[in-house]
């Protein structure tokens, strides 16, 4: 089993490069991704605060799972926003397992 700290480092340093790019690009099509970001941003910063800790996410991954319809990718966008959310959701079962 995968657990979260080793999806933390494979994750979100890649993360953090693509989310804000993935809301300047698609933001304007897909104005839910604007939320994915600004929760992705409390999620990234609970992580660095924890340091080697855990840090609590149970609302962020509840949230990001209600504005992401469970992290499906929309038809419409590239690559980079469909790597997004499947990192995230990567993230988010690594927590809860």
């Amino acid at each position: 089993m995968t657990t979260f700290d080793q999806v933390k480092e494979r994750n979100l340093e890649r993360l953090e490069l693509y989310v804000p790019v993935v809301a300047r690009v698609h933001g304007g099509s897909h104005p839910e991704f604007h939320d994915v970001r600004k929760v992705f941003d409390a999620i990234s910063a609970k992580i660095r605060e924890a340091g080697a800790n855990t840090p609590e996410l149970e609302d962020e991954f509840n949230e990001l799972r209600q504005v992401t319809d469970n992290y499906t990718v929309p038809t419409d966008v590239c690559e980079t926003y469909e790597a997004v959310y499947n990192m995230l959701a990567e993230l988010d079962e690594a927590y809860r397992s």
